[in-house]
Protein backbone atom coordinates (compact mmCIF):
# COMPACT_ATOMS: atom_id res chain seq x y z
CA UNK A 1 0.00 0.00 0.00
CA UNK A 2 2.97 2.72 0.86
CA UNK A 3 4.59 2.14 -2.37
CA UNK A 4 0.98 2.59 -4.32
CA UNK A 5 0.63 5.76 -2.00
CA UNK A 6 3.88 6.93 -3.06
CA UNK A 7 3.26 6.62 -6.99
CA UNK A 8 -0.55 8.06 -6.42
CA UNK A 9 1.23 11.06 -4.99
CA UNK A 10 3.91 11.96 -7.63
CA UNK A 11 1.16 11.61 -10.64
CA UNK A 12 -0.72 13.64 -9.02
CA UNK A 13 2.24 16.31 -9.16
CA UNK A 14 2.83 15.48 -12.24
CA UNK A 15 -0.75 16.45 -13.32
CA UNK A 16 -1.60 19.42 -11.79
CA UNK A 17 -0.28 22.83 -13.26
CA UNK A 18 2.74 24.29 -11.58
CA UNK A 19 1.69 27.61 -10.04
CA UNK A 20 4.05 30.89 -11.71
CA UNK A 21 6.01 28.23 -13.80
CA UNK A 22 7.21 29.62 -17.05
CA UNK A 23 6.63 27.93 -20.50
CA UNK A 24 9.39 28.19 -23.08
CA UNK A 25 7.83 28.22 -26.90
CA UNK A 26 8.35 24.49 -27.91
CA UNK A 27 9.41 25.15 -31.46
CA UNK A 28 13.40 25.32 -31.31
CA UNK A 29 15.39 22.39 -33.84
CA UNK A 30 18.72 21.05 -32.37
CA UNK A 31 19.42 18.30 -35.02
CA UNK A 32 23.06 18.28 -33.62
CA UNK A 33 22.42 18.14 -29.69
CA UNK A 34 24.13 14.71 -28.03
CA UNK A 35 23.80 15.45 -24.66
CA UNK A 36 20.38 15.87 -24.09
CA UNK A 37 18.96 15.74 -20.36
CA UNK A 38 15.40 14.71 -21.08
CA UNK A 39 12.57 15.88 -18.09
CA UNK A 40 9.35 13.93 -18.14
CA UNK A 41 8.49 10.56 -18.57
CA UNK A 42 6.46 10.74 -21.96
CA UNK A 43 9.06 13.29 -23.58
CA UNK A 44 11.94 10.08 -22.45
CA UNK A 45 9.52 7.67 -24.04
CA UNK A 46 9.36 9.31 -27.26
CA UNK A 47 12.84 9.83 -27.29
CA UNK A 48 13.99 6.29 -27.10
CA UNK A 49 10.76 5.38 -29.73
CA UNK A 50 12.45 7.87 -32.39
CA UNK A 51 16.23 5.99 -31.56
CA UNK A 52 17.42 8.98 -30.24
CA UNK A 53 18.51 7.19 -26.55
CA UNK A 54 22.29 7.26 -27.13
CA UNK A 55 21.69 10.87 -27.45
CA UNK A 56 20.51 11.41 -23.42
CA UNK A 57 22.96 11.91 -20.75
CA UNK A 58 20.10 12.16 -18.31
CA UNK A 59 16.66 11.72 -17.70
CA UNK A 60 14.35 12.26 -14.40
CA UNK A 61 12.69 10.05 -12.15
CA UNK A 62 9.75 9.98 -13.51
CA UNK A 63 11.04 8.27 -16.93
CA UNK A 64 10.58 4.98 -16.04
CA UNK A 65 9.96 3.45 -19.93
CA UNK A 66 11.98 1.99 -21.93
CA UNK A 67 13.79 -0.16 -19.37
CA UNK A 68 16.79 0.96 -20.99
CA UNK A 69 16.37 4.62 -19.15
CA UNK A 70 17.22 3.03 -15.97
CA UNK A 71 20.68 3.26 -17.20
CA UNK A 72 20.91 6.85 -17.38
CA UNK A 73 22.22 9.47 -15.26
CA UNK A 74 18.88 10.52 -13.31
CA UNK A 75 18.38 14.06 -12.75
CA UNK A 76 15.46 14.22 -9.91
CA UNK A 77 11.82 14.45 -9.37
CA UNK A 78 10.78 16.67 -12.33
CA UNK A 79 8.87 19.23 -9.95
CA UNK A 80 11.70 19.58 -7.61
CA UNK A 81 14.69 20.21 -10.05
CA UNK A 82 17.94 21.50 -9.15
CA UNK A 83 19.50 23.39 -12.21
CA UNK A 84 23.09 22.57 -10.67
CA UNK A 85 22.63 19.48 -10.95
CA UNK A 86 21.30 19.66 -14.56
CA UNK A 87 23.83 21.58 -15.85
CA UNK A 88 26.22 19.40 -14.01
CA UNK A 89 26.11 17.06 -16.96
CA UNK A 90 26.71 19.62 -19.69
CA UNK A 91 23.83 19.39 -21.86
CA UNK A 92 23.67 20.30 -25.51
CA UNK A 93 19.76 20.61 -25.22
CA UNK A 94 17.30 20.02 -22.08
CA UNK A 95 13.88 18.83 -23.25
CA UNK A 96 11.15 19.09 -20.57
CA UNK A 97 7.36 18.57 -20.57
CA UNK A 98 5.38 21.63 -19.24
CA UNK A 99 4.61 21.27 -15.82
CA UNK A 100 8.60 20.92 -14.80
CA UNK A 101 10.03 23.49 -12.06
CA UNK A 102 10.53 25.22 -9.40
CA UNK A 103 10.35 28.11 -11.48
CA UNK A 104 13.79 29.63 -10.21
CA UNK A 105 15.22 26.43 -11.44
CA UNK A 106 13.93 26.62 -14.68
CA UNK A 107 15.06 30.39 -14.96
CA UNK A 108 18.67 29.59 -13.95
CA UNK A 109 18.23 26.54 -16.92
CA UNK A 110 17.18 29.30 -19.64
CA UNK A 111 19.74 31.81 -18.47
CA UNK A 112 22.44 29.26 -19.00
CA UNK A 113 22.36 29.80 -22.60
CA UNK A 114 21.64 26.10 -23.30
CA UNK A 115 19.03 25.27 -25.64
CA UNK A 116 15.36 24.53 -23.21
CA UNK A 117 12.51 23.23 -25.18
CA UNK A 118 9.37 22.86 -23.26
CA UNK A 119 6.63 20.15 -24.60
CA UNK A 120 3.11 21.00 -23.95
CA UNK A 121 1.44 17.78 -22.49
CA UNK A 122 -2.49 18.49 -22.71
CA UNK A 123 -4.34 15.72 -21.36
CA UNK A 124 -5.99 14.71 -24.70
CA UNK A 125 -5.78 11.88 -27.01
CA UNK A 126 -5.72 14.21 -30.00
CA UNK A 127 -3.05 16.23 -28.81
CA UNK A 128 -0.50 13.38 -28.29
CA UNK A 129 0.71 13.83 -32.76
CA UNK A 130 1.57 16.76 -31.71
CA UNK A 131 3.54 15.87 -28.68
CA UNK A 132 5.07 13.61 -30.85
CA UNK A 133 6.15 15.94 -33.36
CA UNK A 134 7.33 18.71 -31.10
CA UNK A 135 10.10 16.06 -29.61
CA UNK A 136 11.13 14.82 -33.07
CA UNK A 137 11.25 18.08 -34.34
CA UNK A 138 13.58 19.65 -31.12
CA UNK A 139 15.90 17.17 -31.89
CA UNK A 140 15.75 17.02 -35.28
CA UNK A 141 14.01 14.07 -36.12
CA UNK A 142 10.75 15.46 -38.16
CA UNK A 143 10.59 12.32 -40.72
CA UNK A 144 10.47 9.49 -37.80
CA UNK A 145 8.18 11.86 -35.31
CA UNK A 146 6.11 12.08 -38.50
CA UNK A 147 5.87 8.56 -39.12
CA UNK A 148 5.10 7.80 -35.13
CA UNK A 149 2.44 10.37 -35.27
CA UNK A 150 0.57 9.10 -37.83
CA UNK A 151 0.98 5.80 -36.55
CA UNK A 152 -0.48 6.65 -33.29
CA UNK A 153 -3.13 8.53 -34.69
CA UNK A 154 -4.38 5.45 -36.64
CA UNK A 155 -3.82 3.03 -33.84
CA UNK A 156 -6.36 6.12 -31.77
CA UNK A 157 -8.60 5.78 -34.61
CA UNK A 158 -9.35 2.13 -34.55
CA UNK A 159 -9.60 2.02 -30.79
CA UNK A 160 -12.30 4.82 -31.22
CA UNK A 161 -14.20 2.43 -33.33
CA UNK A 162 -13.78 -0.49 -31.92
CA UNK A 163 -15.41 1.30 -28.73
CA UNK A 164 -18.02 2.80 -30.55
CA UNK A 165 -19.55 -0.94 -31.11
CA UNK A 166 -19.42 -1.94 -27.70
CA UNK A 167 -23.08 -2.25 -25.93
CA UNK A 168 -24.61 0.94 -24.84
CA UNK A 169 -24.22 0.12 -20.93
CA UNK A 170 -21.33 1.56 -20.02
CA UNK A 171 -19.06 0.55 -16.93
CA UNK A 172 -19.03 3.67 -14.51
CA UNK A 173 -15.12 3.98 -13.46
CA UNK A 174 -13.42 5.85 -10.30
CA UNK A 175 -9.99 6.46 -10.82
CA UNK A 176 -8.09 6.71 -7.46
CA UNK A 177 -4.99 8.39 -7.01
CA UNK A 178 -4.15 7.93 -3.70
CA UNK A 179 -5.97 6.16 -0.41
CA UNK A 180 -3.40 8.09 2.25
CA UNK A 181 -4.78 7.91 5.53
CA UNK A 182 -8.08 6.44 3.84
CA UNK A 183 -8.94 9.41 1.96
CA UNK A 184 -9.60 8.80 -1.02
CA UNK A 185 -8.08 11.44 -3.95
CA UNK A 186 -9.95 10.61 -7.43
CA UNK A 187 -8.87 12.19 -10.81
CA UNK A 188 -12.61 14.13 -11.99
CA UNK A 189 -12.72 16.34 -15.41
CA UNK A 190 -9.74 17.70 -17.36
CA UNK A 191 -7.54 14.86 -16.36
CA UNK A 192 -5.33 12.39 -18.17
CA UNK A 193 -6.95 10.01 -16.17
CA UNK A 194 -11.29 11.06 -17.12
CA UNK A 195 -9.93 11.12 -20.67
CA UNK A 196 -8.39 7.54 -20.99
CA UNK A 197 -11.30 6.42 -19.23
CA UNK A 198 -13.97 7.61 -21.81
CA UNK A 199 -10.91 6.23 -24.53
CA UNK A 200 -11.63 3.03 -23.23
CA UNK A 201 -15.24 3.49 -23.66
CA UNK A 202 -16.08 4.32 -19.79
CA UNK A 203 -18.10 6.78 -17.72
CA UNK A 204 -15.32 8.77 -15.49
CA UNK A 205 -17.17 8.18 -12.23
CA UNK A 206 -15.88 11.27 -10.62
CA UNK A 207 -17.15 13.67 -13.43
CA UNK A 208 -18.37 16.21 -11.15
CA UNK A 209 -14.90 17.86 -10.01
CA UNK A 210 -12.44 19.04 -11.75
CA UNK A 211 -8.48 17.66 -11.78
CA UNK A 212 -7.71 15.33 -8.93
CA UNK A 213 -9.14 16.05 -5.78
CA UNK A 214 -10.22 14.07 -2.58
CA UNK A 215 -13.64 13.10 -2.32
CA UNK A 216 -15.51 12.28 0.74
CA UNK A 217 -17.18 8.89 1.69
CA UNK A 218 -20.65 10.29 0.71
CA UNK A 219 -19.23 11.54 -2.79
CA UNK A 220 -17.85 8.23 -3.26
CA UNK A 221 -20.80 6.68 -2.57
CA UNK A 222 -22.79 8.66 -4.87
CA UNK A 223 -20.24 8.15 -7.41
CA UNK A 224 -21.88 4.53 -8.16
CA UNK A 225 -18.34 3.14 -9.54
CA UNK A 226 -19.22 -0.59 -11.28
CA UNK A 227 -14.63 -0.26 -11.56
CA UNK A 228 -12.17 1.33 -9.32
CA UNK A 229 -8.88 2.07 -11.20
CA UNK A 230 -5.55 2.63 -9.56
CA UNK A 231 -1.83 2.74 -10.61
CA UNK A 232 0.36 -0.33 -10.35
CA UNK A 233 3.42 0.16 -8.20
CA UNK A 234 6.10 -1.56 -9.10
CA UNK A 235 6.00 -5.09 -7.46
CA UNK A 236 3.93 -3.62 -4.91
CA UNK A 237 -0.16 -3.61 -6.22
CA UNK A 238 -2.59 -2.44 -4.09
CA UNK A 239 -4.77 -5.27 -3.16
CA UNK A 240 -8.54 -6.19 -3.87
CA UNK A 241 -9.02 -6.33 0.21
CA UNK A 242 -7.32 -3.34 1.14
CA UNK A 243 -9.20 -1.35 -1.40
CA UNK A 244 -12.96 -2.61 -0.54
CA UNK A 245 -12.39 -2.84 3.07
CA UNK A 246 -13.03 0.82 3.18
CA UNK A 247 -16.47 2.25 4.46
CA UNK A 248 -16.53 4.64 1.47
CA UNK A 249 -16.56 1.22 -1.30
CA UNK A 250 -17.94 -1.33 0.61
CA UNK A 251 -21.72 -0.52 -0.85
CA UNK A 252 -20.52 0.29 -4.30
CA UNK A 253 -21.38 -1.81 -7.09
CA UNK A 254 -17.44 -2.46 -7.27
CA UNK A 255 -16.78 -3.86 -4.40
CA UNK A 256 -19.77 -6.59 -4.92
CA UNK A 257 -18.17 -7.74 -7.65
CA UNK A 258 -14.53 -7.36 -6.58
CA UNK A 259 -13.80 -4.80 -9.60
CA UNK A 260 -10.24 -3.36 -9.43
CA UNK A 261 -8.12 -3.03 -12.28
CA UNK A 262 -4.33 -2.07 -11.79
CA UNK A 263 -2.25 -0.58 -14.27
CA UNK A 264 1.29 1.05 -14.93
CA UNK A 265 0.92 4.46 -14.15
CA UNK A 266 2.97 5.80 -17.20
CA UNK A 267 1.08 3.43 -19.50
CA UNK A 268 -1.99 4.38 -18.10
CA UNK A 269 -1.42 8.66 -17.71
CA UNK A 270 1.42 9.10 -20.29
CA UNK A 271 -0.66 9.68 -23.20
CA UNK A 272 2.24 9.07 -25.53
CA UNK A 273 3.15 6.91 -28.40
CA UNK A 274 1.46 4.15 -26.03
CA UNK A 275 -1.59 5.15 -25.29
CA UNK A 276 -3.68 3.54 -27.90
CA UNK A 277 -2.21 0.17 -26.15
CA UNK A 278 -3.02 1.93 -22.67
CA UNK A 279 -6.56 2.52 -24.11
CA UNK A 280 -7.33 -1.12 -25.36
CA UNK A 281 -6.04 -2.43 -22.33
CA UNK A 282 -8.06 -0.86 -20.13
CA UNK A 283 -11.16 -1.33 -22.66
CA UNK A 284 -10.58 -5.02 -22.35
CA UNK A 285 -10.51 -5.17 -19.09
CA UNK A 286 -13.69 -3.31 -18.83
CA UNK A 287 -15.54 -5.10 -21.70
CA UNK A 288 -13.17 -8.66 -21.98
CA UNK A 289 -16.41 -9.98 -24.15
CA UNK A 290 -15.80 -7.25 -26.58
CA UNK A 291 -11.68 -8.11 -26.78
CA UNK A 292 -11.45 -11.78 -26.71
CA UNK A 293 -7.70 -12.87 -26.13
Amino acid sequence: MQAFLKTGFLALLLAAPLPGAAAFASDGQNPKAQRIVSIGGTVTEILYALGAEDRIVAVDSTSSYPPGTRGKADVGYMRALSAEGILGKTPDLILTEDGAGPPDALSILKASEIPVVTIDTPPEGSAIAKKIRDVGHAVGLDEKAAVLADKTDRDLKALSETVAKLPEKRKRVLFVLSLAGGRIMAGGKETEAAAIIEMAGGINAADGISGYKPLTDEAVIGARPDVILVMQSGNHGVKPDEVFALPAFQSTPAAATRSLIQMDGLLLLGFGPRTPEAGRALAAHLYPEAFPG
